[in-house]
């Protein structure tokens, strides 16, 4: 898979993630949800940390929220880098196919994630109670690098109370597949996915290479 394949994936996926995301930040009140099928639902929150809404003040305490987001915004910057300069290597060697795809994947994933993170902050309005505006007038709603990032997959396939005789959770309200997330997330989980299970493939040992 050549460099230019390479490019031409990314920018789809950019502009499928940023689309999407764009629609429901200036369609949708945070919160509010459409239901698509029983089980898949668009449902518009924003994630102003890590996976699963963690922050990095949760593991550094002596910081605050808003310095430990400028961090994590400033680290998943340089990390871009270096996975853009891991894929560049990957195809000027000629690795695998299936290694060039899974690395452009999570590139395309993490640069989406970070375009939320350093520019939404400045180039919308909030979403509380009202529907965001592009560009307003009165300015965003934060400064550069304290954006939040737009979510809105979310798959409950099942919601009930699991069996009294399970240990420790039995009786409890349970949702599969709790986690709310955006095309970027996907397509990062998808390249780890392929990193994992192909891993074999795409990373072959000097005496596997043709």
């Amino acid at each position: 898979m050549s460099l230019k394949k390479s490019m031409i994936l990314i920018l789809i996926i950019l502009l499928i993630d940023q689309i999407s995301k764009i629609y429901v930040k200036t369609h949708f009140v945070l919160t509010e949800d459409i239901t698509v099928f029983n089980w898949f639902k668009i449902y518009f929150i924003e994630n102003d940390g890590m996976a699963w809404g963690t922050k990095l003040s949760d593991f550094i305490p002596i910081i605050s929220d808003r310095m430990g987001k400028i961090g994590l915004t400033l680290f998943r910057i340089v990390a871009i880098f270096g996975i853009g300069y891991w894929l560049y290597s990957a195809t000027k060697k000629g690795s695998p196919k299936v290694l060039i795809l899974a690395i452009a994947l999570i590139f395309a994933g993490a640069l989406g994630n970070i375009i939320d993170s350093v520019f939404y902050g400045i180039l919308f309005d909030d979403s509380y109670g009202q529907i965001a505006s592009f560009l307003p007038e009165a300015g965003g709603y934060d400064t550069i690098f304290h954006g939040k990032v737009v979510d809105m997959l979310y798959f409950p396939v099942y919601k009930g109370y699991l069996p009294e005789w399970l240990p420790i959770y039995g009786g409890e309200y349970f949702t599969f597949f709790e986690p709310v997330f955006n095309i970027a997330d996907v397509a990062i989980s998808t390249g780890f996915i392929m990193l994992i299970v192909f891993n074999k493939k795409a990373f072959p040992k000097n005496d596997d290479v043709d």
